[in-house]
């Protein structure tokens, strides 16, 4: 069965009047639990919120992320921030 015939498949058995609910997600959701990697340290982002001085890259946006390292030069441990840059897409 292909892809196209499997999604007609799964489509035609819903019930008419059934809606479709949608996962709405922020971009600092997206940013918490994901990896950050740079030259000099490696962990995983924990708390992410729109920075709070007035940092502009063009047509970003910017937040203040809170970085649990797990690797890097002294740096095993510790909670450090760093500003990260996100694209709007128009």
């Amino acid at each position: 069965m292909s892809v196209k015939n499997a999604i007609l498949a799964i489509s035609t058995k819903r019930k008419e009047g059934d809606t479709m609910s949608a996962n709405i997600y922020t971009i600092a959701d997206l940013l918490i639990g994901t990896t950050y990697v740079s030259r000099t340290m490696q962990g995983e982002i924990i708390s992410a919120n729109p920075h709070p001085k007035a940092v502009w890259y063009d047509g970003c946006e910017t937040y203040l992320v809170e970085i649990i390292p797990n690797s890097g030069y002294n740096n095993w441990g510790r909670r450090t921030y760093r500003t990260l840059a996100v694209r709007k897409e128009n």
